[in-house]
Protein backbone atom coordinates (compact mmCIF):
# COMPACT_ATOMS: atom_id res chain seq x y z
CA UNK A 1 0.00 0.00 0.00
CA UNK A 2 1.12 3.39 -0.59
CA UNK A 3 2.33 6.33 1.50
CA UNK A 4 -1.25 8.24 0.47
CA UNK A 5 -3.38 4.98 0.34
CA UNK A 6 -2.20 3.77 3.86
CA UNK A 7 -3.26 7.73 4.89
CA UNK A 8 -6.81 7.42 3.48
CA UNK A 9 -6.92 3.88 4.37
CA UNK A 10 -6.62 5.02 8.12
CA UNK A 11 -8.51 7.90 7.32
CA UNK A 12 -11.34 5.47 7.03
CA UNK A 13 -10.97 3.73 9.58
CA UNK A 14 -11.01 5.98 12.42
CA UNK A 15 -14.26 7.57 11.19
CA UNK A 16 -15.71 5.69 14.75
CA UNK A 17 -14.34 2.25 16.01
CA UNK A 18 -15.53 1.92 12.75
CA UNK A 19 -16.17 -1.27 10.84
CA UNK A 20 -16.51 -3.15 14.10
CA UNK A 21 -18.32 -6.15 13.51
CA UNK A 22 -19.91 -6.63 16.40
CA UNK A 23 -21.65 -3.64 15.47
CA UNK A 24 -24.53 -3.91 13.48
CA UNK A 25 -25.10 -2.25 10.22
CA UNK A 26 -27.66 0.58 10.33
CA UNK A 27 -29.73 0.00 7.14
CA UNK A 28 -32.64 1.03 7.47
CA UNK A 29 -31.45 4.29 9.51
CA UNK A 30 -29.06 4.69 6.55
CA UNK A 31 -32.19 3.94 4.04
CA UNK A 32 -34.33 6.96 5.79
CA UNK A 33 -31.21 9.75 6.45
CA UNK A 34 -30.83 8.91 2.40
CA UNK A 35 -34.24 9.51 2.13
CA UNK A 36 -34.45 12.94 4.25
CA UNK A 37 -31.63 14.28 2.74
CA UNK A 38 -32.75 13.86 -0.83
CA UNK A 39 -36.01 15.58 0.30
CA UNK A 40 -34.01 18.16 1.99
CA UNK A 41 -32.19 19.09 -0.94
CA UNK A 42 -34.46 19.18 -3.81
CA UNK A 43 -36.35 21.56 -1.13
CA UNK A 44 -33.91 23.71 -0.18
CA UNK A 45 -31.01 23.57 -3.00
CA UNK A 46 -33.91 22.77 -5.49
CA UNK A 47 -32.82 23.58 -9.51
CA UNK A 48 -32.49 26.81 -10.64
CA UNK A 49 -30.14 29.11 -13.30
CA UNK A 50 -26.83 28.26 -12.61
CA UNK A 51 -26.45 32.06 -12.38
CA UNK A 52 -29.03 32.87 -9.35
CA UNK A 53 -27.14 33.96 -6.28
CA UNK A 54 -30.29 34.53 -4.53
CA UNK A 55 -30.61 30.58 -5.25
CA UNK A 56 -27.10 29.72 -4.02
CA UNK A 57 -27.38 31.92 -1.08
CA UNK A 58 -30.79 30.17 0.28
CA UNK A 59 -29.08 26.69 -0.49
CA UNK A 60 -26.02 28.07 1.66
CA UNK A 61 -28.11 29.31 4.80
CA UNK A 62 -29.93 26.10 5.36
CA UNK A 63 -27.13 23.85 4.68
CA UNK A 64 -24.88 25.69 6.86
CA UNK A 65 -27.63 25.79 9.69
CA UNK A 66 -29.08 22.81 11.73
CA UNK A 67 -30.08 20.86 7.97
CA UNK A 68 -30.61 17.07 8.23
CA UNK A 69 -27.74 16.98 5.37
CA UNK A 70 -25.70 18.43 8.23
CA UNK A 71 -26.79 16.38 11.47
CA UNK A 72 -25.56 12.98 8.49
CA UNK A 73 -21.91 14.19 7.85
CA UNK A 74 -19.11 12.70 9.97
CA UNK A 75 -17.18 15.10 12.35
CA UNK A 76 -14.26 15.49 9.84
CA UNK A 77 -15.03 14.16 6.05
CA UNK A 78 -13.09 13.66 2.60
CA UNK A 79 -14.23 15.50 -0.68
CA UNK A 80 -13.53 15.07 -4.45
CA UNK A 81 -13.64 14.66 -7.74
CA UNK A 82 -14.88 10.03 -8.55
CA UNK A 83 -11.22 8.86 -9.72
CA UNK A 84 -11.55 8.79 -13.50
CA UNK A 85 -10.90 5.21 -14.07
CA UNK A 86 -14.05 3.24 -13.03
CA UNK A 87 -12.89 0.67 -10.92
CA UNK A 88 -10.11 2.47 -9.20
CA UNK A 89 -11.09 2.09 -5.16
CA UNK A 90 -11.48 5.27 -2.64
CA UNK A 91 -8.22 4.35 -1.20
CA UNK A 92 -6.62 5.10 -4.65
CA UNK A 93 -8.24 8.38 -5.28
CA UNK A 94 -7.23 11.59 -4.39
CA UNK A 95 -9.86 13.63 -1.79
CA UNK A 96 -9.62 16.79 0.84
CA UNK A 97 -10.20 17.04 4.13
CA UNK A 98 -13.38 19.52 5.40
CA UNK A 99 -14.81 19.70 8.14
CA UNK A 100 -18.95 19.97 8.27
CA UNK A 101 -18.84 23.53 8.45
CA UNK A 102 -16.33 23.94 5.41
CA UNK A 103 -17.98 21.50 3.11
CA UNK A 104 -21.67 22.74 3.93
CA UNK A 105 -20.93 26.13 3.33
CA UNK A 106 -18.48 26.35 0.34
CA UNK A 107 -18.98 23.21 -1.76
CA UNK A 108 -22.34 21.42 -1.23
CA UNK A 109 -24.32 24.44 -1.86
CA UNK A 110 -22.44 24.33 -5.28
CA UNK A 111 -24.71 22.08 -6.91
CA UNK A 112 -28.66 21.88 -7.27
CA UNK A 113 -30.39 19.23 -6.75
CA UNK A 114 -34.15 17.34 -8.08
CA UNK A 115 -34.81 14.74 -5.24
CA UNK A 116 -33.72 11.64 -7.42
CA UNK A 117 -31.27 9.15 -5.75
CA UNK A 118 -30.30 5.81 -4.92
CA UNK A 119 -28.85 3.71 -2.45
CA UNK A 120 -26.50 0.58 -2.62
CA UNK A 121 -23.78 -1.40 -0.85
CA UNK A 122 -20.24 -1.78 -1.90
CA UNK A 123 -18.71 -4.52 -0.70
CA UNK A 124 -15.62 -3.43 -1.70
CA UNK A 125 -15.61 -0.52 -0.06
CA UNK A 126 -17.38 -1.65 3.03
CA UNK A 127 -19.16 1.27 2.89
CA UNK A 128 -23.21 2.59 1.68
CA UNK A 129 -23.41 4.60 -1.52
CA UNK A 130 -26.14 7.53 -2.13
CA UNK A 131 -26.21 8.70 -5.28
CA UNK A 132 -28.25 12.28 -6.16
CA UNK A 133 -28.84 13.52 -9.66
CA UNK A 134 -27.25 17.02 -9.18
CA UNK A 135 -26.38 20.01 -11.56
CA UNK A 136 -23.51 22.57 -10.83
CA UNK A 137 -24.06 26.42 -10.83
CA UNK A 138 -21.01 26.94 -12.76
CA UNK A 139 -22.02 30.74 -13.83
CA UNK A 140 -21.61 32.06 -10.21
CA UNK A 141 -19.03 35.19 -9.70
CA UNK A 142 -15.58 33.78 -9.45
CA UNK A 143 -15.95 35.14 -5.84
CA UNK A 144 -18.37 32.56 -4.94
CA UNK A 145 -16.28 29.52 -5.54
CA UNK A 146 -13.79 28.30 -2.35
CA UNK A 147 -11.14 28.96 -4.80
CA UNK A 148 -10.12 28.54 -8.48
CA UNK A 149 -11.64 25.04 -9.57
CA UNK A 150 -10.29 26.51 -13.19
CA UNK A 151 -7.00 26.33 -12.08
CA UNK A 152 -6.71 22.61 -13.68
CA UNK A 153 -8.67 22.74 -16.83
CA UNK A 154 -9.94 18.74 -16.00
CA UNK A 155 -11.11 19.65 -12.55
CA UNK A 156 -13.11 22.54 -13.68
CA UNK A 157 -14.52 20.57 -17.07
CA UNK A 158 -16.00 17.58 -14.03
CA UNK A 159 -17.08 20.04 -12.29
CA UNK A 160 -19.21 22.20 -15.04
CA UNK A 161 -20.34 18.76 -16.13
CA UNK A 162 -21.47 17.08 -12.72
CA UNK A 163 -24.76 15.32 -13.11
CA UNK A 164 -24.59 13.78 -9.48
CA UNK A 165 -23.56 14.00 -6.47
CA UNK A 166 -22.14 10.83 -4.37
CA UNK A 167 -22.08 10.22 -0.42
CA UNK A 168 -20.43 7.08 0.87
CA UNK A 169 -21.83 6.18 4.09
CA UNK A 170 -20.44 4.12 6.95
CA UNK A 171 -22.18 1.70 7.94
CA UNK A 172 -21.83 1.68 11.83
CA UNK A 173 -22.05 4.93 12.21
CA UNK A 174 -25.01 6.33 9.46
CA UNK A 175 -22.52 9.35 8.79
CA UNK A 176 -21.34 10.39 5.76
CA UNK A 177 -17.60 9.70 5.81
CA UNK A 178 -16.60 10.70 1.91
CA UNK A 179 -18.18 12.86 -0.40
CA UNK A 180 -17.70 13.13 -4.29
CA UNK A 181 -19.28 14.53 -7.45
CA UNK A 182 -19.11 13.21 -10.91
CA UNK A 183 -20.24 13.51 -14.37
CA UNK A 184 -20.72 10.01 -14.92
CA UNK A 185 -23.65 9.74 -13.04
CA UNK A 186 -27.14 8.27 -14.92
CA UNK A 187 -29.02 10.92 -16.81
CA UNK A 188 -28.60 14.40 -17.42
CA UNK A 189 -27.82 17.30 -15.11
CA UNK A 190 -30.62 18.75 -13.58
CA UNK A 191 -29.86 22.16 -15.45
CA UNK A 192 -28.24 22.42 -18.62
CA UNK A 193 -25.68 25.34 -19.00
CA UNK A 194 -23.10 25.99 -21.16
CA UNK A 195 -19.42 25.93 -19.88
CA UNK A 196 -17.53 28.41 -19.56
CA UNK A 197 -13.25 29.31 -18.93
CA UNK A 198 -11.80 31.61 -16.37
CA UNK A 199 -8.11 32.42 -16.68
CA UNK A 200 -6.40 31.80 -13.68
CA UNK A 201 -3.96 34.48 -13.11
CA UNK A 202 -1.94 31.65 -10.00
CA UNK A 203 -3.68 33.76 -7.19
CA UNK A 204 -5.97 31.23 -4.44
CA UNK A 205 -7.28 34.78 -3.20
CA UNK A 206 -7.36 38.17 -4.61
CA UNK A 207 -9.25 41.71 -4.11
CA UNK A 208 -11.55 42.55 -6.64
CA UNK A 209 -11.88 46.37 -8.20
CA UNK A 210 -13.94 47.34 -5.51
CA UNK A 211 -10.88 46.53 -3.26
CA UNK A 212 -12.95 43.35 -1.11
CA UNK A 213 -11.11 40.35 -0.97
CA UNK A 214 -12.28 37.52 -2.58
CA UNK A 215 -13.28 34.36 -2.87
CA UNK A 216 -16.05 36.18 -0.36
CA UNK A 217 -17.16 32.83 0.33
CA UNK A 218 -13.91 32.12 1.95
CA UNK A 219 -14.79 34.94 4.54
CA UNK A 220 -17.66 33.73 6.62
CA UNK A 221 -19.52 35.84 3.85
CA UNK A 222 -23.46 35.17 4.17
CA UNK A 223 -22.89 32.00 6.53
CA UNK A 224 -21.89 34.22 10.16
CA UNK A 225 -24.44 37.41 10.70
CA UNK A 226 -23.13 40.25 9.55
CA UNK A 227 -23.46 42.23 12.89
CA UNK A 228 -21.46 39.09 14.27
CA UNK A 229 -18.92 41.08 16.61
CA UNK A 230 -16.41 38.62 15.73
CA UNK A 231 -16.11 38.99 12.00
CA UNK A 232 -13.59 41.91 11.88
CA UNK A 233 -11.20 40.31 14.06
CA UNK A 234 -11.33 37.13 12.62
CA UNK A 235 -9.94 38.85 9.65
CA UNK A 236 -7.22 40.29 11.20
CA UNK A 237 -6.03 37.08 13.03
CA UNK A 238 -6.54 35.20 9.99
CA UNK A 239 -4.05 37.53 8.44
CA UNK A 240 -1.36 37.39 11.20
CA UNK A 241 -1.72 33.54 11.13
CA UNK A 242 -1.12 33.63 7.18
CA UNK A 243 2.19 35.17 7.77
CA UNK A 244 3.07 33.06 10.28
CA UNK A 245 2.15 30.00 8.17
CA UNK A 246 3.90 31.08 4.68
CA UNK A 247 7.13 31.64 6.99
CA UNK A 248 6.91 28.01 8.61
CA UNK A 249 6.20 26.60 4.67
CA UNK A 250 3.21 25.38 4.95
CA UNK A 251 1.91 26.58 1.78
CA UNK A 252 4.44 24.00 0.35
CA UNK A 253 1.55 21.92 1.78
CA UNK A 254 -1.81 23.17 2.08
CA UNK A 255 -2.74 24.64 -1.21
CA UNK A 256 -5.84 23.45 -3.81
CA UNK A 257 -2.81 22.54 -6.50
CA UNK A 258 -1.94 19.89 -4.35
CA UNK A 259 2.27 20.54 -4.45
CA UNK A 260 3.51 17.49 -2.89
CA UNK A 261 0.78 15.48 -3.79
CA UNK A 262 -1.04 13.89 -1.23
CA UNK A 263 -3.60 11.36 -1.39
CA UNK A 264 -5.90 13.37 1.53
CA UNK A 265 -5.23 17.23 1.32
CA UNK A 266 -5.76 19.79 3.97
CA UNK A 267 -6.25 23.22 3.11
CA UNK A 268 -5.23 26.28 4.98
CA UNK A 269 -4.84 29.07 2.89
CA UNK A 270 -8.56 31.15 3.18
CA UNK A 271 -9.78 32.17 6.61
CA UNK A 272 -12.80 29.24 6.19
CA UNK A 273 -10.91 26.41 5.25
CA UNK A 274 -8.32 27.42 7.67
CA UNK A 275 -11.14 27.60 10.29
CA UNK A 276 -12.22 24.23 9.66
CA UNK A 277 -8.84 22.55 10.33
CA UNK A 278 -7.34 25.00 12.86
CA UNK A 279 -7.78 22.45 15.73
CA UNK A 280 -6.16 19.75 14.02
CA UNK A 281 -3.36 22.68 12.51
CA UNK A 282 -2.28 23.52 16.27
CA UNK A 283 -1.90 19.45 17.18
CA UNK A 284 0.20 18.69 14.34
CA UNK A 285 2.70 21.89 15.13
CA UNK A 286 2.73 21.14 18.89
CA UNK A 287 3.62 16.81 18.14
CA UNK A 288 6.37 18.42 15.60
CA UNK A 289 4.30 16.26 12.85
CA UNK A 290 4.65 19.83 10.14
CA UNK A 291 5.62 20.76 8.30
CA UNK A 292 6.79 18.22 5.94
CA UNK A 293 10.31 18.11 3.84
CA UNK A 294 10.73 17.69 0.17
CA UNK A 295 10.63 13.44 0.35
CA UNK A 296 7.61 13.42 2.70
CA UNK A 297 9.31 13.24 5.83
CA UNK A 298 8.47 15.45 9.24
CA UNK A 299 10.67 18.56 9.72
CA UNK A 300 9.88 20.10 13.12
CA UNK A 301 10.10 24.07 13.31
CA UNK A 302 12.48 25.83 14.56
CA UNK A 303 11.39 27.02 18.10
CA UNK A 304 10.29 30.25 17.34
CA UNK A 305 8.68 29.82 14.48
CA UNK A 306 6.68 27.34 16.19
CA UNK A 307 6.02 29.20 18.91
CA UNK A 308 4.76 32.13 16.70
CA UNK A 309 2.71 29.90 14.70
CA UNK A 310 1.40 28.57 18.30
CA UNK A 311 0.54 31.67 19.04
CA UNK A 312 -1.41 33.10 16.38
CA UNK A 313 -3.23 29.79 15.48
CA UNK A 314 -4.12 30.07 19.14
CA UNK A 315 -5.80 33.34 18.72
CA UNK A 316 -7.51 32.31 15.82
CA UNK A 317 -8.81 29.47 17.29
CA UNK A 318 -10.36 31.15 20.25
CA UNK A 319 -12.08 33.87 18.14
CA UNK A 320 -13.45 30.89 15.53
CA UNK A 321 -15.26 29.32 18.62
CA UNK A 322 -16.48 32.98 19.77
CA UNK A 323 -17.78 33.63 17.03
CA UNK A 324 -19.56 30.59 16.42
CA UNK A 325 -20.85 30.77 20.27
CA UNK A 326 -22.11 34.03 19.21
CA UNK A 327 -24.06 32.41 16.55
CA UNK A 328 -26.03 30.02 18.47
CA UNK A 329 -26.66 32.45 21.11
CA UNK A 330 -28.30 34.88 18.27
CA UNK A 331 -30.32 32.15 16.07
CA UNK A 332 -33.93 33.39 15.43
Amino acid sequence: MTGGALLLATFLAADAADIDDDLPDLTDKIAQMASEVAFELQQICPPASPSDQAAFDRCRRSLFGDSALRRSLAPRLLWGRRNQDAAAALSDTNLTQFAPDVITGLYLPLFMYSGEYSTEYFERERLYLIRLRAGFRNLLPPGQFPYPFWHEEAKWGAYQAANAVLFWVNPKTAKVVIGQFTERGSGNPVVSTQPISHKFNGKWMWMDKEGRIQPRVTLFDGLFRQDNPYLPKLDSTYRTLALRMRDAQCDNCHMPNNPMPMRRLVLMHTPAHAAGEISRLMTAVREDRMPLDDTGAEQPLEAALKRALLESGGAFEELVKAAKDWEAAHRD
